[in-house]
């Protein structure tokens, strides 16, 4: 009763307190970087990390680019590429006068330099920046060689990708919670008994989530995916919490004359009710942290950070709110929509083999689509654009007029004998799917010497320790062919030069495929055995367990394993975050079953009426969850044109309705069918003597 009792009576203190920081969470939020590269959260140690780091330290290039160029006269490209090179951060710009003069006919170069270079009605140049792919100053610099070159110009690239994926994000961003807020607030005004209440619950924890942005400012960066997502997971998981305290206040408000003392008792009860449900979400969200891909740590830390500032607003901002809009909530308390369960509880209890064989009937093909969705997901980031964005629209050029679908690089020994050099790079350009490989010693013919090309070029392409070489390819990023390729030529180039090095971003994308294949079974068994854990502690109980987790991952199996059957492709994280999400959030369901199941039969009913009156009593509160979480997720999933955002969040919508239905049919089910061995293995179960 005392945290209760303290926060009572210092609500006004609290409300100031909250309103305070909210000044510098606001700051905070605005000066945390967001970070749209996706190949930034690859391990340190990989080769590809170390080589993207090794050009950018040697060379002074970083992000690279081709700019395609369409129906201009070589006159006007050199002086476009002049322009170009003055643009800040611009490090190199090749094209054909980096080798000779315009006014020697193009056709003297050597054939396989001018297709490189050419085709049709296109030229094209290839850009290095003295800065990382993603940083501000790659980005600042994409969009002024956009519009120097005008309508033109196509720029292609990852730097190019993350820049559109950056415009793009930021305009959608307001929308996504406009939607969230608006749809949530819409279900809980339909759901619960108070047309006003669902003002109060977004007041607190858009306080929570506000809290929660700002704060990320020490973290350095977070990545757009969990900016995109974390406010709007926070409201859907933490809604639960204010649902539960408004709940208990209207239970003692009508014990206690006096309201305030009718708050501080449901204070400490939901707090009690609170911590345990949180625990298991928070869980979830940790085991995120297990990835080596450090996109799941990103993730799993700001979401863990907004489940426990949610948990907090939920016990000392929310109750200071209602507590001073005591008398409008009473004024604007409706009956609830939502009828009374008593006769679908009844039905479920009575009827519950018919759906213990459901659930044995659907965990093979549900299982069997789940393991198939994992292994068909997409990692190519292009793949989640609209078709009119202007990176698309560039690659597509890339492809059509040069037949080239990705761009590697090799960093070679530059004391490597001009012998082994060219043999390795006409095995490499036999290599299936490589159109050339481009450098000095590519360019140059055996009788011509360095020395006669220009300074700017040698440079360019080659430091003390380094020489730099392109490699065109005709397969796309993160297909099955151009991984095969990367191995062949990775073999090739060990056998001229074992500290030579493949980089680019099929090779970075080859190595995340790697690196999330084995962290997605990691965070899985790590989520499992975190919830087991907490469930097994917060119930006293060796069985239940066991049932509560495999009731969810059921659900997870069903969710996950639609996309198989529907022929759809998710992006790569989508499988992961998912089944960690969607456990961590939905076992609140199976939880609060259990909780009253246990205390029904810890007063003395039998096994029947203890399970139905838990099942009664609980559908409302987890229906009112659920259709929170899916109301707040669905909206921004039809509505974004970012695929791997529109993806999660449908997959989050459909998972609470799934894990719902679970709860509400199965899990009582399966209590009706093991209620002798869960009271033999439990603590609680049984009636005092």
């Amino acid at each position: 009763m005392k945290f209760g009792k303290v926060v009572v009576k210092h609500r006004i203190p609290i409300l100031i307190i909250a309103a305070i920081l909210m000044i510098p969470s606001i700051f905070g939020m605005a000066s945390t970087r967001i970070n749209y590269d996706m190949l930034n959260y690859l391990p340190e140690d990989m080769d590809t990390v170390i080589g993207q780091n090794e050009l950018l330290d040697d060379f002074g290039k970083g992000a690279f680019s081709f700019v395609i160029l369409e129906d201009m006269s070589i006159k006007d490209v050199s002086a476009l590429k002049a322009k170009i090179e003055k643009v800040e951060h611009v490090e190199t710009v090749l094209w054909y006068d980096s080798m000779l003069d315009i006014s020697i006919p193009m056709e003297l170069l050597p054939e396989k330099v001018y297709d490189a270079f050419n085709s049709e009605n296109s030229t094209m140049m290839a850009i290095f920046f003295n800065t990382s792919t993603s940083s501000d100053d790659t980005m600042d610099a994409i969009r002024e060689i956009r519009s120097i070159a005008g309508e033109q110009c196509f720029v292609s690239g990852m730097s190019a990708l993350v820049t559109d994926l950056k415009d793009l994000c930021e305009k959608e961003e307001p929308i996504y919670v406009a939607i969230a807020v608006i749809l949530a607030c819409i279900a809980m005004m339909v759901f619960m008994d108070s047309w006003l209440i669902p003002f109060i619950f977004l007041g607190s924890i858009g306080i929570s989530i506000l809290l929660n942005m700002g704060s990320n400012y020490f973290l350095g960066e977070i990545s757009y995916i969990t900016k995109a997502l974390s406010a709007v997971l926070q409201l859907a998981v933490t809604m639960d919490y204010s649902i539960f305290l408004w709940h208990s206040y209207n239970e003692q408000r009508s014990r206690y004359s006096d309201h305030k003392e009718a708050m501080a008792t449901a204070i400490n009860e939901t707090l009690i009710a609170v911590i345990g449900s949180s625990m298991t979400t928070v869980a979830g969200f940790i085991a995120l942290c297990f990835m080596s891909f450090t996109l799941g740590k990103d993730l799993g830390i700001v979401m863990a950070k907004g489940v426990l500032l949610g948990v907090l607003g939920c016990v000392t901002i929310l109750p200071s709110i209602i507590i001073l809009m005591d008398g409008p909530l009473q004024k604007t308390k409706h009956k609830p929509l939502i009828p009374s369960m008593d006769k679908l509880a009844h039905k479920v209890t009575k009827v519950f083999p018919v759906f213990l064989v459901i659930f044995a009937v659907l965990i093979a093909p549900a299982y069997y689509g789940y393991s198939k969705t994992n292994k068909e997901v997409y990692y190519d980031m292009g793949e989640s654009l609209p078709e009119d964005m202007k990176y698309v629209i560039a690659n597509s050029k890339l492809s059509e007029d040069f037949n080239i679908a990705s761009t590697h690089m090799l960093l070679v020994d530059s004391n490597l004998p001009d012998k082994s050099v060219k043999a390795m790079i006409k095995n490499m350009e036999g290599v299936e799917g490589v159109k050339y490989v481009l450098g000095l010693k590519s360019v140059l013919g055996s009788r011509v010497p360095e020395e006669i090309l220009p300074e700017s070029l040698t440079s360019a392409l080659k430091s003390n320790q380094w020489e730099l070489y392109l490699v065109n390819s005709e397969y796309k990023v993160a297909s099955g062919e151009v991984n095969e390729q990367i191995d062949k030529m990775n073999k090739i180039l060990k056998e001229y030069d074992k500290n030579g090095m493949l980089i680019g971003e099929a090779p970075c994308m080859k190595d995340m495929i790697e690196t999330t294949d084995r962290d997605f079974k990691v965070v899985n068994a790590v989520s499992i055995i975190a919830i087991f854990i907490i469930i097994a502690l917060v119930e006293k109980s060796f069985t239940l367990p066991f049932i509560l987790v495999a009731v969810i991952e059921l659900a997870i199996f069903i969710n996950l394993g639609l996309p198989y059957y529907f022929n759809q492709s998710l992006p790569f994280i989508a499988p992961i975050c998912i089944s960690t999400i969607q456990l961590g959030a939905t076992v609140d369901y199976a939880i609060l079953m259990t909780t009253r199941y246990k205390a029904e039969r810890h007063n003395g009913c039998d096994k029947h009426d203890a399970i139905t009156t838990a099942l009664a009593a609980s559908i409302p509160s987890i229906i009112v969850s659920a259709m929170g979480l899916f109301a707040a997720t669905f909206g921004v999933a039809v509505y974004s044109d970012i695929d791997i955002i529109s993806s999660m969040c449908m997959l989050m919508a459909r998972g609470a309705i799934i894990s719902m239905l679970c709860v509400i049919f199965i899990l009582p089910s399966a209590f009706m069918l093991l209620d002798r061995f869960i009271c033999a293995t439990s603590m609680g179960f049984k009636p005092e003597k």
